[in-house]
């Protein structure tokens, strides 16, 4: 591993792209050990720890070590989490409706959960400090999975998932439909669309956050310009997601937590 902290995004192959957003990798040799929060972005996520596997607050407040190899379903709260040795990772980000095939599972059992999926991973290998081949043996393991696992998309399902995040009205249905729609979603995605709005309202602020010097009237204004009508309802999603204030947030978070926020919290193109 190299000397300093890195973080890089990959395009996932074609054939993925219906299913996984993008594929991610990221190095810290020398980690400070803070803790780390880690917001819902929309997106459940495969990471693959190639170092020392951080560790995670639990309910009762104890931080203990996660699993080298994880699924991460969808968050409607903050995950704590602080590194204890060297970091190195790779991961998945999925479409927030892109993983249910590959979990084999209904989301909704893994939302809020980190699900241990070392057995599955059995066997995989990356290079280290080699961010490129790193993420090309994710995707070619992912390919093999998608190959053999009849993967698809419910198209009712994705077409609610973008009119989510591009804030628009979804589908014209009557109240059978939408009931049928809703259980489909929280199959598929794991959280129900008003919640994933919700998110995706949230994850904008970071599009016009400014820095850890960033006062109250900044970032009302990336608020504003994220669809919040005014500080208290931005405030109030401040604590739901990331369990602080926004200048509490910028203040304390570095490392990872600051390179997801900065990066892949953007919206897909």
């Amino acid at each position: 591993m190299g000397g300093e902290e890195r973080y890089e995004e990959f395009a996932p192959p074609e054939s993925l792209r219906p299913f996984v957003r993008l594929l991610w990798t990221y190095a810290a040799p020398a980690p400070t050990g803070a803790v780390q929060r880690i917001a819902p972005d929309g997106c459940p996520e495969l990471v693959i720890d190639l170092a020392a596997p951080y560790a995670e607050e639990g309910e009762d407040g104890v931080f203990r070590p996660q699993p080298s190899v994880i699924f991460a379903g969808q968050l409607t709260r903050p995950m704590l989490i602080r590194p204890v040795g060297p970091v190195e990772i790779v991961a998945a980000k999925f479409e927030p409706d892109g993983a249910r095939d590959g979990l084999g599972r209904p989301l909704i059992e893994a939302t809020d959960r980190r699900l241990d999926f070392v057995k599955r991973l059995h066997g995989f290998a990356a290079p280290s400090d080699d961010p490129a081949a790193q993420a090309a043996a994710l995707a070619a393991w992912l390919e093999g999975q998608r190959q053999t696992g009849s993967w698809h998309i419910d198209p009712a399902v994705r077409a609610e998932v973008a009119a989510a995040e591009r804030e628009t009205d979804g589908p014209l249905l009557n109240p059978t439909e939408r009931r049928a729609l809703q259980r489909r979603f929280r199959d598929r995605v794991g959280v129900s669309p008003r919640t994933l709005r919700s998110v995706f309202r949230f994850r904008r602020i970071f599009d016009h956050a400014t820095g850890p010097d960033a006062d109250a009237a900044s970032w009302l204004e990336a608020g504003l310009a994220a669809g919040y009508f005014d500080q208290p309802q931005m405030a109030r999603d401040f604590r739901r997601f990331l369990g602080c204030t926004a200048t509490e947030w910028a203040r304390e978070q570095m490392e990872l937590a600051r390179k997801l926020a900065s990066q892949s919290y953007k919206p897909a193109s």
